[in-house]
């Protein structure tokens, strides 16, 4: 890889996090005094659409690492999104710890296959 992949990789990473920082904050300000984490299922679920847009695209080697590693692996989160069910789980909130991941899962696939779907047909 040369310089020019790497500081692509940085940027892009950068405002991948900020946009998810940006709209994790925006939703869980609108829905205050919720316990259920819908920022981040938010996020993720976006960030499942994106990426199957990405796939669908059939985008080149190093157009993906940039699109699919550097945007949307930094604008998705995985860690905080079973940090955030642990949290539920340990308040004893099983039931939306369930829902979390069960919600999170079914709408994050059926996210990245409409948006491979919409990618196939651009």
């Amino acid at each position: 890889m040369n310089i020019l992949i790497w500081t692509g990789v940085i940027l892009i990473g950068g405002t991948g996090s900020v946009a998810r920082f940006l709209l994790d904050g925006a939703i869980s300000a609108a829905t205050a005094g919720r316990d259920f984490p819908l920022g981040t299922m938010a996020v993720n679920i976006s960030g499942a659409l994106i990426l199957g847009l990405l796939t669908g695209l059939a985008l080149s080697h190093t157009q993906a690492l940039l699109a699919g590693t550097a945007a949307v692996g930094s604008y998705t989160t995985f860690s905080t999104w079973m940090l955030e069910t642990q949290r539920l789980a340990e308040e004893r909130q099983h039931r939306k710890a369930i829902a979390n991941v069960a919600v999170s899962l079914v709408l994050g696939v059926a996210a990245a296959a409409l948006g491979q779907l919409i990618g196939v047909h651009l």
